[in-house]
């Protein structure tokens, strides 16, 4: 989204005098409003463990579902069928990446700034706006991923033209209507009952063609023999690329303040929402490992090392299990990962455009022009290149968003190494020292696929 911030003062003032002939809401609410549910969800300053960290679980499970969009399970399904288990121990890596990361932006929103409030305060206009616009066309690329994992969701399942399909995913704004004034405790709750659809679809499957101990154990052990396999380090890069996302850097440093803390009480709050981290990431780990499991075990072990996309995930899938419901049951799996980016996408829009510009609109508005940009290329692509293109254009997206990832990552370790901004929870040295070493490796990694990806 490369709109100006003029462009998109003069975008909510038009739609500002169409709401109230629509009957639309003309401020912006709860629950997607971070200003809104700032502070809302109340944490007990002392009592029983279990107590606080009941109410401080939540905000980790919003940001666990990018690490389940359906960009990760196209990476993840090339990766088990051509290679077998042999790049599990990167989706591992991975993950135990993004959980650091997430730590650190749930510092930040501890200590009292989301990161695109930080960038505002400590940069001029001209790199705040430059560090808005990527932020935003990671958040388009990230909901293009979504409209195409839902849209091809509805394909399996209803036998429908993909293009319909792609238009079909626009009526989530209902969604969004529909949840207006809610208390953020919801949005959490529907998160959760998605990702629990989604790890039931790839527990059955698995159930369906289990692998085997030896597979997974193996696949474990780091190896860089591994990687000098035909296409293996292009494949880890991209699993890399799609695992840790630049929009759930910015959504988790704001979500993380829904909750009320006493100043004196964040470094437990830390502790606790490290906690949250901790488990949320750690199934969304486990089921992209499943997926790549689901595909090492279905596909590479019967000798079909050439599936490349998930619609060939799910015609093979029935043939290899001997049960029709395999396909369905992993195209409802995938229909709920496409359909997470409904809150995650319109709560991260709403963070980077509050936050490094200070502009407030309503939330239907911000989902509007987010699924609008998104909708457009790819129903485009889709138009263009035929179903056939869904898997290049999932995988472009995610290119997209490896470029973006650096340009988060930086003002976020400058800025939680900062003690003047952090105060008492300033990352200590040597965990800014591993998250630098940690950048260089994705900075590396990001640059690698690029380049491959444009000359490869």
């Amino acid at each position: 989204m490369n709109a100006t911030p003029a462009a998109t003062g003069q975008l909510g003032r038009a739609a500002a005098r169409l709401s109230p002939a629509l009957g639309l809401p003309t401020t912006a609410t709860a629950p997607f409003c971070p200003a809104e549910v700032q502070g809302t969800v109340a944490v007990p300053a002392g009592g029983a463990l279990s107590k606080r960290l009941v109410a401080v679980l939540g905000p980790a499970l919003l940001v666990a579902v990018g690490y389940m969009d359906p960009g990760n399970w196209a990476t993840d399904i090339e990766a088990g069928s051509r290679l077998g288990a042999d790049l599990l121990f990167v989706v591992i890596g991975s993950g135990l990446m993004a959980i650091f990361f997430q730590t650190l932006a749930a510092r930040l929103g501890l200590a009292g700034l989301d990161l695109a409030q930080a960038c505002r305060t400590r940069y001029g206009p001209r790199v705040r706006v430059a560090l808005w616009g990527l932020a935003e066309l990671a958040i388009i690329a990230t909901d293009v991923a979504e409209v195409l994992g839902a849209a091809l969701a509805l394909k399996l399942l209803l036998r429908i033209p993909m293009a319909m399909g792609v238009g079909l995913t626009s009526l989530d704004l209902l969604l969004v209507l529909g949840l207006k004034g809610v208390g953020f405790r919801r949005v959490e709750a529907i998160i959760l009952a998605l990702i629990t659809v989604i790890a039931a679809s790839l527990m059955v499957n698995l159930a369906l063609s289990p692998p085997s101990v030896e597979a997974v154990a193996a696949g474990l052990r780091p190896s860089l023999a591994k990687l000098a396999q035909p296409d293996a380090l292009y494949l880890a890069v991209g699993i890399i690329g799609a695992t840790i996302m630049p929009h759930n850097l910015y959504l988790h440093s704001s979500i993380v303040q829904t909750r009320k803390v006493a100043p004196e009480r964040r470094r437990d709050a830390l502790r606790l929402n490290t906690i949250d981290i901790l488990g949320s990431l750690f199934v969304a780990m486990l089921v992209n490992g499943a997926i790549l499991m689901l595909a090492a075990a279905a596909f590479h072990a019967h000798g079909r090392t050439e599936v490349a996309s998930i619609e060939d995930a799910y015609s093979l899938l029935a043939p290899v299990t001997g049960t029709a419901l395999a396909g369905a049951v992993f195209a409802v799996g995938l229909l709920a990962a496409g359909q997470s980016s409904t809150f995650t996408g319109t709560i991260a829009g709403q963070v980077v455009l509050e936050g490094f510009l200070a502009i407030r609109i309503p939330c239907w508005q911000r989902r509007v022009v987010t699924r609008v940009v998104a909708v457009l290329p790819a129903l485009a692509g889709v138009l263009w290149l035929g179903d056939g293109g869904v898997g290049p254009l999932l995988v472009f997206s995610q290119v997209v968003l490896a470029a973006q990832l650096p340009f988060a990552l930086y003002p976020l370790i400058r800025i939680t190494g900062d003690r003047a901004v952090m105060g008492a929870l300033v990352t200590p040295a040597w965990l800014t020292g591993v998250a630098w070493a940690l950048f260089a490796v994705l900075a590396a990694a990001d640059v690698w696929l690029l380049a491959y990806t444009l000359h490869g």
